[in-house]
């Protein structure tokens, strides 16, 4: 059924018509986060569904030894990347659920190994005169600034475009439509404003920078599946409904120019430029 009331609209599981030991023994972790985060006891009360993100696929692109790659082959020295954070590329376009502790125990295991190893031989390297001006500017500028874009209402518009038109089903046009709402939010996101003015524990502030890397992110997201006209795992596209490994077996890549001056405010880097990198096939042949 759906809930009704003052601002909401949501699913609700119903587990009422169960024995309390059925909903014991074969669901107790959905329970139990019903009643501590919810309030809601499952035995007499339908439970809210809200949807929320599982899992990221893709990520900043690493070697097996988790090295972050600058592109197909060079990599960043000293920078290593593991977990949800990085693609390792161990599984294509459908995340297979075990792999989370692929990437956690194992990749995580090897990105511990090599920077420490690359610690001990790496040289040392002088910092430029100023190393944090770049972050400093972006951070201040927020905080300082007296009005504005409120963070939530630029947070709302982009959850909504993202969720209704880049979703699992998506076509060019909703695509379309939401770059146009992408690129209007990265205009407003240059007047962002934030209410705590503090420099301790400011939770607005961190929400706020948080905003300008989603605004980036979203876009990058977008560009790359408007490019892959064809449905694969978890991009499916109502315009190419079929697979199409002649043209679009590998791995996107994005690219942006660095921002190197943030003193005026908030800045995004120049326009995405993508390209791509070769699935390597070895044992398991796709299906």
């Amino acid at each position: 059924g759906r809930g009704a009331g003052p601002n909401k609209d949501y699913v609700l599981l119903d587990l009422t018509h169960l024995e309390p030991a059925h909903i014991d023994a074969k669901l107790p972790d959905i329970t139990e986060f019903a009643r501590t985060y919810l309030g809601v006891e499952p035995y007499t009360e339908p439970v809210p569904v809200y949807p929320t993100a599982h899992y990221a696929m893709g990520g900043v692109p690493t070697n097996v030894e988790t090295e972050v790659l600058r592109n197909n082959t060079d990599i960043v020295p000293g920078l290593y990347a593991a977990g949800e954070v990085a693609c390792v590329s161990v599984h294509g376009s459908n995340r297979l659920g075990t792999n989370r502790l692929l990437h956690l125990n194992v990749f995580g295991r090897r990105a511990g190994i090599a920077a420490a190893e690359y610690a001990v031989s790496a040289p040392f390297v002088d910092l430029p005169d100023n190393p944090t001006a770049l972050v400093d500017g972006m951070v201040e500028s927020i905080r300082t600034r007296e009005s504005g874009e409120r963070v939530a209402d630029l947070r709302k518009a982009l959850q909504e475009t993202m969720d209704r038109n880049v979703q699992v089903f998506r076509t060019e046009g909703s695509m379309k439509e939401a770059l146009g709402v992408i690129e209007e939010l990265k205009e407003r996101y240059a007047n962002v404003v934030v209410q705590d003015k503090g420099r301790r524990y400011n939770t607005d502030l961190l929400e706020a920078v948080e905003l300008g890397f989603l605004i980036e992110l979203a876009e990058v997201i977008t560009l790359g599946a408007l490019a892959r006209k064809e449905s694969r795992g978890g991009h499916f596209r109502e315009d190419y409904e079929a697979r199409d490994d002649v043209n679009f077996m590998r791995h996107t890549m994005a690219y942006r120019a660095p921002v190197t001056d943030v003193a005026a405010g908030p800045a995004f880097a120049d326009e995405v430029r993508l390209d791509y990198k070769p699935v390597t096939v070895t044992r398991y042949q796709p299906m």
